[in-house]
């Protein structure tokens, strides 16, 4: 599969794309949102991580955005995100759109069962 990573912590996406390609993923790597929406138009992504906490725009409101473009709308989206308690996990699936959520620290124990869920060719239209 392919993933695209959207995290403005290089240390968090260094620990991601590691596990992911281990595992026989590629990744490309976004370190914030300014370019992340053309590169989710243009490529061809199995799933986004996106992060929840960034400094231009948070995770929240750029899901909320590209669940508005139609070029972008059906992605899947996991949120990668230090904010991990029930509720804040509960509001990112339920209030925000996102298909999954993974709490940070990430590890191989706790990405697989989340690569597990995502649809085979979700991104291939």
């Amino acid at each position: 599969m392919k993933f695209l990573i959207i995290d403005d912590s290089s240390v968090d996406t260094l620990a991601l794309t590691s596990i992911l390609e281990t595992l026989g993923h590629s990744v490309d790597r976004c370190d914030g949102t300014s370019n992340a929406m053309n590169t989710i138009e243009t490529g061809t992504y199995d799933a986004v991580f996106l992060d929840v906490v960034m400094p231009e725009q948070d995770g929240y409101k750029f899901l909320r955005a590209m669940r508005l473009n139609p070029k972008t709308a059906d992605r899947y989206v996991v949120f990668c995100s230090s904010k991990k308690t029930p509720l804040e996990m509960n509001y990112g699936i339920q209030r925000a759109g996102a298909n999954d959520y993974l709490p940070k620290p990430v590890s191989r124990e706790t990405v697989e069962p989340i690569l597990a869920k995502i649809p085979a060719k979700v991104s291939a239209k």
